[in-house]
């Protein structure tokens, strides 16, 4: 990747062209999810990059105007920005927050990755769902739409999909490639990490209704 088209770059030069400053930075990414997993890696970078120099720049942006920067970059970077779970609607950047189940998620990455725009494109993608209601999510009155096409175009994801599915309540993230399924305990999710084959990727992750970031930076504001 050309270091104009990195996400965190890009970032930092939008909020030095918004917030009028000529400081630089030094900023290295330690990635730990896989690439093309559909988990939001990129987005979430990016973030935090513009996030985090506001404070370290000051260069005063509120949180309403790096969300509605983030979203030049990305739909899922307000959510980010704002650091809550929410309810999006729009194309990412209409939030209402929510509170979840702080659960334990075991995630499998395939080793495929699942390019977006190919599933967008894909003439099966069902293009006329009604629009689902905060209410009909939490009474589960939904599904992800993109589960059917990524069925088909990548078939090692619903592989892992059925394998998860035998064992627990599997879901697709996003437009994928990543699968995932949510417990309540961390011990279940473990448990069933080490059953994972060894053909795919897997970990634990437990769900946060606050980002860790926007918890420090209170913290420092004191």
């Amino acid at each position: 990747m050309e270091e104009q088209d990195d996400l965190v770059v890009r970032a930092a030069k939008l909020l030095q062209e918004l917030g009028g400053s000529t400081r630089g930075a030094d900023i290295r990414v330690d990635k730990k999810i896989p690439i093309g997993g559909g988990l939001g890696g990129g987005s979430s970078n990016a973030a935090t990059t513009l996030v985090a120099l506001n404070c370290l720049w000051d260069t005063g942006l509120s949180t309403d105007q790096l969300a509605e920067a983030g979203l030049t970059l990305g739909a899922d970077v307000p959510v980010f920005v704002r650091g809550f779970a929410a309810w999006g609607e729009g194309v990412g950047e209409q939030l209402e927050p929510v509170k979840l189940p702080e659960d334990w998620n075991l995630l499998i990455y395939p080793n495929v990755p699942v390019a977006t725009a190919q599933v967008f494109n894909a003439p099966a993608l069902e293009r006329a769902t009604p629009r689902v209601t905060l209410d009909d999510f939490r009474q589960g009155r939904c599904r992800n739409d993109c589960e059917p096409v990524v069925r088909q175009i990548c078939p090692e994801v619903a592989a892992a999909l059925d394998w998860l599915n035998t064992r627990a309540k599997a879901r697709l993230s996003g437009t994928g490639a990543s699968v995932f399924a949510a417990f309540p305990e961390r011990d279940q999710s473990a448990r069933l990490l080490r059953e994972l084959p060894a053909k795919w990727q897997g970990f634990v992750a437990k769900g946060c209704n606050r980002s860790p970031l926007m918890e420090r930076l209170a913290l420092e504001k004191g």
